[in-house]
């Protein structure tokens, strides 16, 4: 790190052209719209959402003269912008739960907190936070961060996001932002090698036991009742062993029970296998986590655990052991196993919940401005899974 650099209020770390030009585009927004204009920013996973926004950061607090606030919802995450901060130059305070009072606030120029934790500290009255002019959002099409709007109303608001859909469909993300920035696409980061190429292979599996819930999701319930019988698991070690078999593979599942049945079909097999829930200890979950990254050919089973916060570039195949009708989910859990490398130009994605054919492929173009405007004309596009079924082979 140049630490000269770093005295002069200047960056160590140097921008992608693409990463520039949307940061110049959001600066623009600094400069022609009102102090508490709210800014939505799109950019596929990873395309470097954080260094972006901790580079804004750097820059805003520079040129500005006023503080920075970043929040997140998940410890994880809020670990790694952190430590991104710091690689810029940027020196922060992490406010999580064991933070009650912030008496050394003006020692700071930018804080890094969850969003339950601040949450919590401000309507107890624990402290108020001084200067903020910018407060940047990550994963914003999280909907739990909306509360906390009214302790900045006079703020910059920045929601950054790979997927700028809403998690909670009544509550569109235009009716919290005024404007989207999309960057680049996935296809284009593909070509010009900032992520690798995913191989999809699909698996026909019939759905129609299953259950939408409230949340407009398949159920845990009806998922594991159709995934943890014997004809899907023997179709997903199949798929494994058609596919991946080698490689280091990570499986998502709609619920513990299938992940754990799941562990015991490939041990059984006689493969090397972890499962990984949100029970483990931190202990655990370190452990099973670096046996992942140090084993060549290491299968790990989860749940939604992973989908965020979870950075593994090794990672060569990704099977999808379930169906959903959230294109966050499935866009999220694909970006798992996009890190390029110069040995990992591709990798694998195994469908196991005819998701491909109800979205599309991972890096097929996506018009955000529509959806961001128009959700409920995206969100009514989706192919049923009759239509679907209808044009199995």
């Amino acid at each position: 790190m140049d630490r000269a650099a770093l005295k002069r209020g200047e960056s160590a770390k140097v921008l992608y052209e693409y990463q520039r030009n949307d940061l110049e585009q959001i600066f623009s927004r600094f400069q022609t719209q009102s102090h508490d204009y709210k800014l939505l920013y799109q950019l596929p996973t990873g395309g470097g959402k954080t260094v972006v926004f901790s580079e804004i950061a750097r820059k805003y607090i520079q040129e500005k003269k006023k503080k920075v606030l970043i929040l997140t919802h998940r410890i994880e995450l809020s670990t790694q912008t952190a430590s991104m901060l710091e690689s810029f130059g940027v020196k922060n305070k992490v406010i999580v739960s064991q933070v009650k009072e912030l008496p050394d606030q003006k020692d700071y120029m930018c804080f890094v907190a969850m969003v339950e934790t601040l949450n919590n500290r401000l309507n107890d009255e624990k402290f108020t936070m001084d200067k903020i002019g910018l407060v940047v959002i990550d994963e914003a099409h999280y909907n739990s961060f909306h509360k906390l709007f009214k302790f900045f109303k006079e703020c910059f608001i920045l929601g950054v996001t790979a997927t700028p859909l809403s998690s909670n469909n009544k509550i569109p993300m235009k009716t919290a932002y005024r404007e989207l920035i999309s960057g680049s696409t996935i296809k284009y980061l593909v070509d010009r090698r900032f992520l690798a190429k995913a191989n999809t292979y699909s698996y026909d599996v019939g759905l129609s036991t299953l259950k939408i819930g409230i949340n407009g999701d398949y159920t845990v319930k009806s998922s594991e009742e159709l995934y943890t019988n014997s004809v899907m698991q023997g179709k997903l070690l199949y798929a494994y062993e058609q596919r991946s078999k080698g490689k280091k593979t990570l499986i998502f599942n709609n619920g513990i029970n299938t992940s754990k049945q799941v562990y015991e079909s490939f041990k059984f097999a006689g493969y090397d296998v972890r499962h990984l829930d949100n029970s483990h200890t931190k202990i655990q979950r370190k452990e099973i986590l670096e046996w992942f990254r140090n084993k060549p050919d290491a299968i790990l089973t989860s749940v939604s655990i992973l989908t965020t916060g979870f950075d593994e570039p090794s990672i060569e195949t990704i099977i999808i052991n379930r169906a959903t009708r959230s294109f966050t989910l499935y866009l999220l859990m694909i970006g798992r196993g996009s890190r390029y490398l110069p040995n990992k130009p591709t990798f694998e994605v195994i469908d196991l919940g005819n998701n491909s054919a109800r979205f599309g492929l991972w890096a097929d173009p996506v018009d955000w401005t529509k959806i961001f405007n128009h959700p409920e004309q995206f969100l009514e596009s989706i192919r049923s899974d009759e239509e679907i079924e209808r044009n199995f082979k």
